[in-house]
């Protein structure tokens, strides 16, 4: 990115001189690229993790949340693990707005999962990510106005560019530079985009958290993730500070390199945070499928099994619906698994609800040790 036009950035302005992509600039230095060989381990690591838990919905129910909950904060929607596993189970509505606007960002997720594998990522998946993080039709902004401030002072800290043919032209650069091919490993450009999608804002509102969703699409599409298992939220949210910084130092400096072993951290991070995570939850499944063939022998299968772990929140309907157990049948099987600790019962409206609170307390921890039934 060359230095002409530095000078004359002005946060008060719209940046409609946002500099097209590619970067001007070498963006794969050396220490950029041992960083990348670090990070696609991880990922690989992960992958193979994911691989040894036979039923993939586990996960896909799991990792999800997770990241919703924590892409969410970083826009300050603040809810509970346990609300969002609730609401996702039981999708009883009666849930705060909070938690309903997190659970929306896993629908926008699958959504955009299940839809680039018919069409490529673009600007077009880009607008409905957002319309369904949003829950409302949402277009590119049209409307001058939009600054981004400082939560504590209320300064500007940024204006992004301005009329929607400049952010329309700016998008289909965007998305020239995602598929051109080049031989840029797909996690730096992956950072390159997220910081090119966050200085677009192309949205009135939804932009961070449609970034973020992009991110693992960006990353699907290149073949380096095959489950939404990339819980990187999780690294922005605990270090919120650095994450605008290193965004504003290539606006303000064209200092793509911090950003892009920010971004290289994160991956490399996470991915071996939410391996140690789904380690555990393959040692916690193996340790209830032991406990309940010790206990409950008559009852165990691993289907069971399987569902305890893909809904935290059970009902006697999720029994039947998997094929398990007639209704009596089902209600028999629940209150064994409660006498034998597994489950704990709960009255949710006229219904009744078995939650399996150990493997919420596992999802919750920092750690990842997890609780053993007595």
């Amino acid at each position: 990115m060359s230095g002409s036009h530095m000078p004359a950035y002005d946060p008060h302005r719209p940046y409609n001189e946002l500099p097209r992509l590619p970067p001007a600039t070498d963006v794969e230095t050396k220490t950029v690229l041992k960083a990348c060989v670090r990070a696609r381990a991880a990922l690989s690591e992960l992958k193979l993790a994911g691989e040894l838990i036979p039923n993939q919905n586990v996960l896909i129910n799991t990792i999800p949340i997770l990241e919703a909950k924590a892409s969410s904060e970083i826009e300050l929607i603040v809810t509970t693990n346990d609300a969002l596993f609730r609401e996702a189970s039981l999708g009883e509505g009666t849930t705060d707005p909070a938690t309903k606007e997190a659970l929306r960002y896993r629908t926008a997720l699958y959504y955009g999962l299940e839809a680039i594998k018919q069409r490529p990522l673009g600007t077009n998946l880009a607008v409905e990510i957002c319309s369904h993080l949003k829950d409302q039709q949402i277009e590119v902004r049209r409307v001058p106005g939009t600054t981004l401030q400082n939560g504590t002072t209320g300064d500007i800290i940024y204006t992004p560019p301005q009329g929607e043919q400049q952010i329309r032209d700016l998008l289909a650069n965007w998305e020239k530079f995602l598929h051109e091919p080049d031989d840029i490993d797909p996690l730096v450009k992956m950072s390159i985009l997220h910081y090119q999608f966050e200085a677009i804002h192309p949205f009135i509102d939804g932009n961070g958290r449609t970034g973020r969703i992009l991110n693992v699409l960006i990353l699907a599409e290149a073949g380096l993730l095959e489950l939404p298992t990339l819980y990187l939220s999780r690294h922005i949210v605990r270090s919120k500070p650095e994450y605008y910084g290193h965004l504003r130092g290539v606006t303000e400096n064209g200092s793509w390199e911090p950003w892009i072993l920010y971004m290289l951290t994160a991956v490399e991070q996470t991915s071996v945070w939410t391996t140690q995570k789904v380690r555990a939850i393959r040692n916690q499944m193996e340790h209830t499928a032991e406990h309940i063939r010790f206990t409950v022998p008559k009852i165990y299968s691993r289907e069971l099994v399987e569902l305890m772990f893909t809904e935290p929140y059970c009902r006697i309907a999720n029994l039947i619906a998997a094929g398990i157990a007639k209704r009596q049948t089902a209600s028999d099987y629940l209150k064994a698994l409660v006498a034998a600790g597994v489950l704990h019962e709960e009255k949710f409206g006229r219904d009744k609800v078995f939650i399996h609170r150990a493997y919420l307390d596992l999802l919750g921890r920092e750690t990842h040790e997890f609780q053993r039934y007595r």
